[in-house]
């Protein structure tokens, strides 16, 4: 089990609200800790930080020095700490600020946020995004008008400089914020580690079934994990754990590539890590590499425009059909086939509003495609994925329904020699993640189409042939890395 305090600037001063068994002094926190034998401390610095190298400052330094899990972060108070932040536009204000502000005839807005919350309704919204960005117990934000909101400042706070108004606010955010860690009793077991599993209930092609969800979780827990599924909306949570597994379809400009990324920054074993989500959902990207490093592939070209002249270069180099992708699609979506120049022009045309380039690729029909499922650069499983019935793609994104193939899920030893190689050979581009490679054969002759950093792993799909030791070997790596870190 965890311990947890909070570390204040001075005790000498009365501060009713806060659990007293819970609050220290950062002289205490200086000199008692860490305590031997306490492997899993959380920290929550309400020093004063907007000083650098001030008592606040290091307690978060100390903090990470000594292993233990501390918001705000020294990243976090870094960031906070540079100028360009005051030039940061603000997007997806709430319409209702500017009624606030008296349609911008006030000069600026400040306001608290605690925890992610604040007390104007009309600010909620903001106040989530900007502790997403900058996890930190207090911070004091000011709004500017210039034609347009942007964000003026955003500091930290110390909890001393809150007058009584704003301690009340504070406590009860405080108290939801804290309440799973302290006051939530826990049922499991002492565990080794804490994994967080990034999920989305919403999403509607999800990466993993609620039943292979669960047998994850049964993994983890069997090498020393505890498992908690967290959402969105647990960002700055990520302290908390030693491990994030992410099992939402990834993107760039998600966030999930955010979840990621500052997993990585605050020390934790991430799958997918931020490379890899950078490298696979761009196919521009392994498009390059895979020229570059010999990974045969169908005939390709990066399209960057539709003139008639680029039109012509197409016909010539690809007849018809072809294929034309945007570079960050899944699940088969943003993937159309032309089979005449109408509609060349017309689906390039509409791809390249979205994207400044498109990928243009030779159509090689098969029946199915191959998925090799890659961990740490070994085969984990194999499928062979067919394409939906009456159409040339493993899925049917229909009007009112995705349609699908079926599948057949085989032991990796029975894969053609060149498809392991070729999937193999291309994952090592990528990093020693978890990957899902996927193939074409026709004849002798393989095609890798693409690297998947976050692969489908579905209860009775991925895991057939080989059961529960597909997710004992995923969560046995996320052990294996943690134990070389010394964790």
């Amino acid at each position: 089990m965890s311990s947890i305090y909070l570390i204040l600037d001075d005790l000498s001063i009365s501060h009713p609200g806060l659990p007293a068994d819970a609050v220290i002094s950062f002289d205490t926190y200086l000199k008692e800790h860490p305590i031997k034998g306490q492997k899993k401390t959380r920290i929550i610095n309400l020093c004063n930080t907007d000083r650098y190298l001030s008592k606040g400052y290091y307690c978060s330094l100390l903090a990470e020095a000594r292993g233990h899990k501390v918001l705000p972060s020294v990243n976090t108070l870094n960031d906070l700490g540079s100028q360009q932040l005051y030039l940061l536009q603000v997007d997806g204000l709430p319409v209702q600020l500017k009624k606030l502000s008296g349609e911008g005839d006030c000069a600026d807005i400040r306001f608290k946020i605690y925890f992610g919350k604040t007390e104007n309704p009309e600010l909620k919204l903001l106040a989530r995004k900007l502790f997403e960005r900058f996890p930190c117990p207090i911070l004091e934000v000011a709004l500017l008008w210039q034609g347009s909101w942007q964000v003026q400042s955003v500091d930290p706070s110390g909890f001393e400089e809150l007058n009584e108004a704003e301690s009340g606010h504070f406590l009860d955010a405080l108290e939801k914020f804290t309440q799973s860690l302290w006051r939530k009793p826990r049922q499991h077991k002492a565990s080794r580690w804490d994994m967080a599993i990034l999920v989305n209930p919403t999403e509607k092609l999800p990466p993993s079934d609620e039943k292979a969800l669960r047998r994850m979780e049964k993994a983890a827990t069997k090498v020393g994990f505890h498992v908690e599924f967290i959402g969105p909306a647990d960002y700055a949570r990520l302290s908390e754990f030693d491990a994030l597994f992410i099992r939402e379809t990834t993107g760039i400009d998600h966030h999930t590539y955010h979840f990621s990324r500052k997993a990585e920054i605050e020390g934790l074993v991430v799958m997918d890590d931020p490379t890899s989500i950078l490298r696979c959902c761009n196919k521009v990207f392994l498009q390059d590499a895979f020229t570059y490093s010999g990974v045969p592939t169908p005939k390709t070209r990066i399209v960057s425009n539709n003139a008639p002249d680029d039109l012509d270069a197409l016909e010539a180099c690809f007849g018809y059909p072809l294929v034309l992708k945007i570079p960050n699609g899944s699940f088969s979506v943003g993937v159309s086939r032309a089979e005449n120049r109408q509609q060349l022009a017309s689906v390039l045309g509409d791809l390249l509003a979205k994207s400044a380039l498109v990928i243009a690729q030779e159509f090689l029909y098969t029946d199915y495609d191959w998925r090799i499922g890659v961990l740490n650069n070994r085969p984990l499983y194999a499928c062979r994925y067919f394409m939906a019935k009456d159409h040339w793609q493993i899925y049917d994104h229909g009007d009112d329904r995705i349609g699908s193939g079926g599948f057949e899920t085989l032991p990796t030893y029975e894969v053609p020699r060149s498809v392991l190689n070729a999937a193999l050979k291309a994952a090592r581009i990528i990093g020693d993640g978890l990957y899902g490679v996927d193939i074409k054969q026709q004849g002798s002759k393989v095609y890798v189409i693409e690297i998947n950093d976050n692969p489908s792993l579905e209860q009775g799909v991925e895991d057939k042939f080989i059961g529960d030791e597909l997710y004992m070997q995923i969560m046995s790596e996320f052990a294996r890395r943690l134990e070389n870190r010394g964790r």
